[in-house]
C-alpha cells in the first residue's frame, strides 16, 4: 500500500500514516521519497516517533541521514555502542556503517576487527570496505583465518596481536569473503591458484571456484568442473557462462546432461533456461513430474508463475486441476488459494467469489480477505469492504486500504488503518 501511495502522489498521507498511526511502513516510503528531493529535516521528523522508541531501523536511517547533511558526530552519536555495546557484533556492525558513510574507513574496521570471530561480520567488512581503497588492510586481517581454513581445518586461533577475539569458522566461510578480495584487487589468477588445491579438502567451495573460472572466461575447465565430482556445484554456473557467451545450444546440452545423470537438482534450472528462450510449453514439460511432489523439489509454483506472466491462466489451472486427490489433501489450503488467484488472472471472477465463498462456509474466518479481494475486482466493492469490516481475521483492515487506495479514495484508507494502540489492543484480544 505504501509503494501505491507514493507511486500516485499521495507522500502527505503517508507523512499522516507514519505520524498519525505509526505506520512504519508509510514512514520508510515517505522518507525515501523526502530524501529524494532533499527535505532532510522533514525526514527526521517523520522517523523521530520511532527514534523515540528505540525502533533500530529508524534510529540507523536517521544517523544515516546526519551523516548525509554533514552533521557527522550527531549522527555517529546515535549509533555509537557505548561500553556494553562494542561487545555486541550487531552494534559494531551498524556503528561501522556509519563511520564509512562519513568517510572514517579506518575507524570503521579497527571496530569491526574485535568481532572478526563471527563469520557474518567478515562479510560486513569485506563489503563495507568495496571502493575504499583498504584491500590490502582487509587482505591482512583475513590472512591468518585464510591460512587455515586452506587446510579445511575449522580450528582458526586468531592473532591476538590484532586485538580480536579466538574464532572457529568454517573454512569456506572464511574463503569466501578472502576470495571476494582478491578477485576485486585484480588478483583473481592468485584465487583461482589458491582455491584449486583447496577442492579436495573444502568441496563444497566449488560453486566460488566455477565464479571465478566464469569471470575469467575460462569455459573448458569450467565444463571439466561441472562434468567431474563437484557437478551438482558447478554446474549452474556453467551453463550460465554459455549463456552470458550466446553459446545456447552448449549451455542446455549441458543442462539436459545433467538432468539425465540423475541430476535433480538441475531441474529448476533447465526450466528457467527454456522460459527464458521462449519455449514455455517444454519448460512446463520439465518441471511436470515434480508436480505431485510432496515438499522440496516440486515446481508447480514455479510452472504456474511462468504460465501467468505468459498470459496462461487457464493452462496453469489445467495444472492445477490435474493434481492427484492424495496431493490437493495434503496442500488443500495451498491449492485452493493457488486456484482462487488464478480464476481472478483469469477474469473468471464470479467463479471465484463462488467458491471463496463455499470456502468460507466450511472454515469461517479464514478466507475473508481471498474472497473480500475476489468481489473487489468481481465490482463488487462495497460488499468486499462490508465483509471486511466486521471480519475477525487478522490485519483485514490493511486489506480494506488496499482496496480503497486501489480506488483512489486514499484518505479514507488512511483513516481505516487503527492507531498502534488500537492494533496492539486487537492483538492481545486473539
Amino acid at each position: 500500500m505504501a509503494e501505491h501511495f507514493a507511486e500516485h502522489g499521495q507522500l502527505e498521507l503517508l507523512i499522516e500514516a507514519a505520524l498519525d498511526r505509526g505506520e512504519w511502513f508509510c514512514a520508510e516510503v515517505a522518507v525515501r521519497e523526502l530524501c529524494a528531493v532533499g527535505e532532510f529535516e522533514r525526514a527526521l521528523t517523520v522517523l523521530e516517533p520511532f527514534v523515540a522508541v528505540g525502533w533500530p531501523f529508524a534510529v540507523r536511517k536517521s544517523a544515516e541521514i546526519m551523516v548525509r547533511q554533514g552533521r557527522i558526530e550527531e549522527g555517529l552519536a546515535l549509533v555509537r555502542p557505548d561500553a556494553a555495546g562494542l561487545g555486541s557484533a550487531s552494534e559494531c556492525r551498524w556503528f561501522a556503517e556509519a563511520l564509512v558513510r562519513a568517510g572514517r574507513v579506518d575507524e570503521a574496521i579497527e571496530v569491526l576487527t574485535p568481532h572478526l570471530g563471527e563469520p557474518w561480520i567478515l562479510e560486513s567488512l569485506v563489503h563495507l570496505t568495496d571502493g575504499e581503497h583498504r584491500d590490502a588492510r582487509v587482505l591482512e586481517l583475513l590472512a591468518p583465518c585464510a591460512e587455515r581454513a586452506r587446510g579445511g581445518t575449522a580450528d582458526c586461533p586468531c592473532s591476538a596481536a590484532e586485538g580480536r577475539r579466538g574464532c572457529r569458522h568454517q573454512p569456506s566461510e572464511v574463503l569466501v569473503p578472502y576470495t571476494r578480495v582478491l578477485e576485486r584487487m585484480g588478483r583473481a589468477d592468485e584465487a583461482i591458484r589458491m582455491l584449486g588445491p583447496v577442492l579436495p579438502v573444502v568441496p563444497h567451495i566449488a560453486w566460488l571456484y566455477a565464479e571465478l573460472l566464469a569471470g575469467q572466461g575460462r569455459i573448458e575447465q569450467l565444463r571439466e568442473l561441472a562434468t567431474g565430482e563437484h557437478a551438482e556445484l558447478a554446474l549452474n554456473r556453467c551453463a550460465d557462462a554459455l549463456e552470458e557467451q550466446g553459446r545456447l545450444q552448449e549451455a542446455e546440452a549441458v543442462l539436459h546432461e545433467a538432468l539425465e545423470a540423475d541430476g535433480e537438482y538441475v531441474r529448476r534450472r533447465l526450466m528457467m533456461f527454456l522460459a527464458r528462450r521462449g519455449r514455455l510449453d517444454e519448460a512446463v514439460g520439465v518441471g511436470r513430474s515434480t508436480y505431485g511432489y510432496h515438499g522440496r523439489g516440486n515446481l508447480l509454483h514455479e510452472a504456474v508463475d511462468l504460465l501467468i506472466r505468459d498470459g496462461r491462466p487457464e493452462r496453469a489451472l489445467e495444472l492445477l486441476d490435474g493434481l492427484g486427490t492424495a496431493y490437493v489433501d495434503a496442500h488443500s489450503a495451498h491449492v485452493r488459494h493457488t486456484r482462487l488467484r488464478l480464476l481472478a488472472k483469469a477474469g473468471r471472477y464470479a467463479e471465484g467469489v463462488a467458491e471463496a465463498k463455499a470456502l468460507s462456509v466450511q472454515e469461517p474466518g479464514q478466507w475473508d480477505t481471498m474472497l473480500a479481494w475476489l468481489l473487489d475486482r468481481d465490482g463488487r466493492t462495497d460488499e468486499a469492504l462490508d465483509l471486511l469490516r466486521s471480519s475477525t481475521e487478522y490485519e483485514a483492515h490493511r486489506t480494506v486500504a488496499e482496496i480503497l487506495s486501489r480506488h483512489g479514495r486514499y484518505a479514507e484508507a488512511i483513516a481505516a488503518i487503527p492507531t498502534v494502540s488500537a492494533q496492539r489492543e486487537a492483538r492481545n484480544r486473539t
